[in-house]
């Protein structure tokens, strides 16, 4: 109990009036404790079926971060509090951006033609041999 994730007090009043409200459906879990949970699944990133069960049940957790996110809610609550100048005790961002070469999922250049092997070895060499194996023995050239 003592590594998981509840928020503050302080924490809880600034995210609480943009709670949804009149929602359809069963009477809701404490939003305080899913919020909880669903804050310890991103930050410490476990599996969602890895949250533990002090946040309630797994798939209440998952349903309610997915379906709060297709509706646009952390996105308008985020927007909300910076305009309001909220910056909370500290703000982090984390970004990678990697270039990669357009043929770096793998392959040779795509399904191009290749010769044979009988008749790329019958083509003359396209490079002249080293003076040196012609003064060794022709195995070891």
């Amino acid at each position: 109990m003592a590594d998981l994730f509840w928020l503050s007090d302080e924490q809880w009043a600034v995210i609480e009036p943009f709670m949804p409200r009149d929602q359809p459906g069963p009477e809701r879990k404490d939003d305080r404790r899913i919020i909880s949970g669903i804050l310890h699944v991103l930050t410490s990133g476990c599996r969602w079926r890895d949250c533990p069960t002090a946040y309630g049940p797994r798939t209440t957790v998952y349903n309610r971060f997915n379906r709060w996110s297709r509706r646009g809610f952390w996105k308008a609550m985020l927007a909300a509090l910076a305009k309001a100048g909220w910056a909370g005790d500290a703000a982090a961002l984390d970004s990678s951006y990697v270039r990669a070469h357009r043929s770096a999922h793998g392959g040779k250049g795509g399904r191009g033609r290749r010769p044979l092997a009988r008749r790329a070895a019958a083509r003359r060499p396209s490079s002249m041999p080293s003076p040196m194996c012609s003064a060794a023995p022709a195995s070891s050239c």
